[in-house]
């Protein structure tokens, strides 16, 4: 069954670009080459990169849904999910739940981390790429 890795990589100048692909050794590799018409205008002025997260999906919709979601995060929420994981994730969701409570509105708009990991799209488990190896 075909895999697809969503991943996260720090560019050099400290920002965060998130995509997914088929093949990430692929992808990593044309990083690393800088293959202009791969990598796409905002990663090729930021090169060289580094690979910070990755997870795979089982199929490219979910794996773009994935990617978009991720793109949608604060900068404080993809560093909680690069160096603590998920239960990170949640923490970060907590505290900023914690200071949306004054709008009553805001927080039926808000998912949790396992919403936004599980909830409306058919990723299932998704599995970290180190882990594989």
């Amino acid at each position: 069954m075909q895999e697809y890795y969503v991943y996260m990589l720090r560019c050099n100048d400290g920002s965060y670009y998130v995509g997914h692909t088929e093949d990430l050794e692929v992808r990593m590799g044309e990083y690393k080459i800088g293959n202009l018409p791969t990598v796409g205008k905002y990663v090729s002025k930021r090169l060289p990169v580094e690979l910070v997260w990755c997870d795979t999906a089982s199929t490219r919709y979910d794996a773009v849904a994935f990617e978009r979601q991720l793109k949608g995060w604060s900068r404080k929420k993809k560093e909680a999910l690069i160096t603590g994981g998920w239960e990170a994730v949640k923490e970060v969701w907590k505290q900023q739940e914690k200071y949306t409570r004054t709008d009553p509105s805001s927080s039926d708009q808000r998912s949790s981390p396992q919403d936004e990991r599980n909830g409306k799209s058919s990723l299932g488990k998704l599995t970290n790429y180190f882990e594989k190896e």
